[in-house]
């Protein structure tokens, strides 16, 4: 997994509240089993239109909001059925940060599992973060997962603003650990276990191969 440090991306936003994962990931586009490619079917009901078509209305095909990073939303973010691919679509389009006033706990929690960044604010300074970006075209925020603060460039009514994060998962966003990670970061004491143990796997072998067994 890559590691999350810092990142300064443009900010797309996302205007609804009770996002489910099938809004994100339609259940149509479950069949792969990897985690690429799912980038082309993001928002997929609310992006295209017959043949796939771009719809011009949604926010993620105007062009003032190609290539951005960052991604800012409504209350109840992630809600609906487990589904992991919701994350892995979300990835994959190119969202590394996701700020909401909440979400639904089981996608809250693969977010950080699969490298992205969610972030929970007030819901007055995310009010505030919607009207600054619809303001400004090219609105960019930096985000410092170090500091924990999401911060504008800088001005004389530049906003930074503090947000906390979980002291274990933020570790594991800030070193690319995943779950297998933080196994294989005790490979030495599990070989040392599984040697440990090897004499009575080989006792119950011999055992096994002696006559009438």
């Amino acid at each position: 997994m890559e590691p999350f440090v810092k990142l300064t991306g443009l900010v797309a936003p996302l205007d609804r509240v009770n996002v489910d994962t099938d809004q994100i990931i339609p259940k149509q586009f479950l069949k792969a089993i990897t985690r690429e490619g799912f980038g082309r079917f993001l928002f997929y009901d609310w992006r295209y239109v017959t043949g796939e078509k771009p719809n011009l209305e949604f926010v993620l095909n105007q062009p003032r909001y190609e290539g951005a990073s960052i991604l800012l939303t409504r209350k109840n973010f992630g809600c609906g059925s487990s589904r992991e691919h919701a994350p892995w679509a979300v990835l994959d389009y190119g969202f590394r940060v996701i700020i909401a006033p909440s979400y639904a706990d089981i996608f809250y929690n693969n977010c950080f599992k699969n490298g992205i960044l969610p972030i929970t604010l007030p819901d007055a300074q995310i009010a505030e973060l919607f009207k600054r970006t619809e303001q400004a075209e090219g609105y960019s925020l930096t985000v410092n997962l170090e500091d924990q603060t999401i911060a504008e460039a800088s001005g004389p009514d530049a906003l930074q603003i503090p947000f906390t994060v979980d002291p274990f998962r933020r570790e594991c966003l800030l070193k690319g650990l995943d779950e297998i990670g933080l196994s294989l970061r005790f490979q030495d004491q599990i070989a040392a276990y599984e040697q440990q143990h090897q004499p009575n796997a080989t006792l119950y072998g011999s055992l096994e191969a002696l006559p009438g067994k």
